[in-house]
């Protein structure tokens, strides 16, 4: 299964986040859940860095554990935030969609 932890600082804004796992809808390659997993949250690092480059993050990756985790180190702009809320609402559809078997999204 698919986590999507969601960090939020303390007075609710969104900080980043991280997922971590596989799927495990279907083999290596052909996953679909683990594609569009991985397309909506690629997509959002990769737009974060191209498109608002005064944004300072923290991205880790991890290939064989599933894991790309992205962090602020400073609030982030509402245009980063609007990537981010963008980026939850196409991955609780995927959840939705699959019933929560193959993804969970936290929020913290």
């Amino acid at each position: 299964m698919i986590r999507v932890n969601v960090y939020k600082s303390k007075d609710g804004k969104l900080r980043g986040f991280k997922c971590l796992g596989h799927a495990e809808y279907a083999d290596p390659g052909e996953d679909i859940v683990c594609a569009a997993v991985s397309m909506l949250v690629i997509n959002t690092v990769n737009s974060i860095s191209k498109f608002l480059p005064d944004e300072y993050i923290t991205v880790n990756t991890d290939q064989e554990s599933g894991l790309i985790e992205c962090y602020f180190e400073d609030e982030p702009s509402e245009q980063a935030i609007l990537l981010m809320k963008s980026m939850l609402f196409g991955l609780e559809s995927v959840e939705e969609n699959y019933q929560g078997k193959y993804l969970r999204v936290e929020k913290y």
